[in-house]
């Protein structure tokens, strides 16, 4: 149940037992532990405030937080296009290992000749009737294949970096959504108690103004306390339904609304210790890995435009028939089936210039990856130290606020009680109500900040 439900059925325990509640007041506190001890039963499974007093649908989806993560990757149009982007890089790198080696085609053609006699008029052709099939082996030998496919193989690399880029911003994103509904919910739960005291205040003011022991500008407090309750819990109602369109957003193809979330927000995963840490964020920081991709990249951008200044070869060999007949044989038994080689050597001699341009766009692109290089390395030093020490002191500070929630819970107790002996005011009464809401949400949202934070400490070293 947690440390806050146990104390909520305590504190309304005590309130049906002094007798200070109403008739609708104590079937509500009822229904709210009775749902309370429910959800111990089923294993922490949080559910909205707003769906306590209703029917489960059949339909009920309960997430965790790696399927809330499954889901938004299968979902997320930015993480599938980093995919598309990795499977078109992976085939840019096929394709260019492809033309390293020699390509085979069959070729069949017919060529006619307008005849003249035994001969052809059209002299370029070997005969009236010219028939050509044959297989063809084509291999183009030059000083830029090496160098782009090496290029294509950086690229796919990149684009991988990329791709886990956006797969571990897309959990940053999940964590915060995920966990900001949890803590909505709790919030909403902490303002309903909120609201259920500020009643209690006010009928209890309302009983000692009638015995004359209390004024009745305590009364008008207390009515003034009952209403601001009333309507932050309009308000955080409202907050929890956002945080949960919002998560549905990223989930479900259909903007799914029915679902659960199983509440682990108290059970926070410990932080390794910053060694460990600093030596993953070393190893698997893909905003490095990136950046040294596209730093390969550009040195192979130029090893290709350079390449063009060099010569090429291409060679090609032939088998198969180029004769007057389409057969094997001619009429007079020779053989026409036979081969060929051709052997081109292309030599670059002058290109107005545009080679070099090519050589000096790829040289200023080199510039820039190192550039980034240099920039990425330093931000990436930044960023440990910086999510590292978000996380040190979030975790922290997490016993602190449980302990202050604890004594907001104890203030409360102890400030009603003197109020009843006529030993506080109203005003005390309010402020004391005031603290323990504004506590018990800042111990939810010290929770969410820890564990937003390890999962931007986690973009730099992976899961750990």
């Amino acid at each position: 149940m947690g440390h806050f439900g146990t104390n909520y059925v305590a504190a309304r325990t005590e309130s049906i037992l002094r007798g200070t509640l109403s008739k609708r007041e104590v079937l509500h506190s009822v229904a709210v532990v009775v749902l309370l001890l429910v959800a111990e039963l089923e294993g922490q499974v949080a559910q909205p405030v707003s769906q306590m007093s209703g029917n489960q649908s059949p339909s009920l989806v309960t997430l965790k937080l790696e399927d809330a993560l499954t889901r938004a990757k299968a979902n997320s149009p930015q993480f599938q296009a980093a995919l598309m982007q990795l499977g078109l890089a992976s085939e840019d790198r096929v394709q260019a290992r492809a033309a390293l080696l020699p390509e085979v085609n069959y070729t069949n053609s017919f060529i006619y000749t307008q005849g003249n006699g035994s001969t052809g008029v059209y002299i370029a052709n070997n005969g009236v009737h010219e028939y050509i099939s044959q297989g063809v082996a084509h291999e183009v030998l030059g000083f830029g294949s090496v160098p782009d496919y090496q290029r294509a193989k950086a690229a796919q690399a990149l684009a991988k970096a990329r791709a886990q880029i956006t797969a571990r911003g897309l959990v940053v994103t999940v964590v915060q959504a995920f966990y900001g509904l949890l803590a909505g919910q709790e919030k909403t739960l902490n303002t309903a108690r909120a609201t259920d005291e500020a009643q209690h205040f006010l009928d209890l003011s309302k009983k000692l103004e009638a015995g004359g022991e209390v004024a009745h500008s305590d009364v008008i407090k207390a009515q003034i306390q009952a209403n601001d309750a009333q309507r932050q819990l309009q308000d955080t109602k409202l907050a929890e339904q956002n945080a949960r369109l919002a998560l549905a957003v990223l989930l479900f193809p259909n903007f799914f609304q029915d679902f659960a979330l199983v509440n682990d927000l108290a059970a926070l995963p410990s932080l390794p210790a910053q060694s460990q840490v600093e030596q993953l964020a070393m190893t698997n920081n893909p905003e490095l890995h990136a950046a040294l991709s596209a730093l390969a990249v550009a040195n192979k951008e130029v090893a290709v435009a350079r390449a063009r200044h060099l010569p090429s070869l291409t060679v090609d060999m032939f088998y198969g028939i180029d004769a007057n007949q389409f057969a094997t044989e001619d009429r007079n038994g020779l053989r026409n089936l036979g081969y060929a080689g051709a052997a081109i050597l292309n030599i670059p001699i002058f290109s107005w210039g545009a080679t070099q341009s090519k050589v000096k766009q790829a040289e200023l692109q080199r510039h820039q990856a190192q550039v980034e290089l240099s920039a990425a390395q330093r931000q990436a030093l930044a960023d440990f130290q910086s999510f590292y020490a978000e996380a040190h002191t979030a975790l922290g500070q997490i016993d602190t606020l449980h302990s202050s929630a604890d004594l907001a819970a104890e203030s409360l107790r102890l400030t009603n009680l003197r109020y009843q002996a006529g030993e506080a005011t109203a005003l005390e009464v309010v402020d004391a109500q005031n603290t323990l809401t504004m506590a018990r949400n800042a111990y939810h949202d010290g929770e969410v900040r820890y564990r937003l934070s390890l999962a931007n400490l986690q973009t730099l070293t992976g899961t750990f």
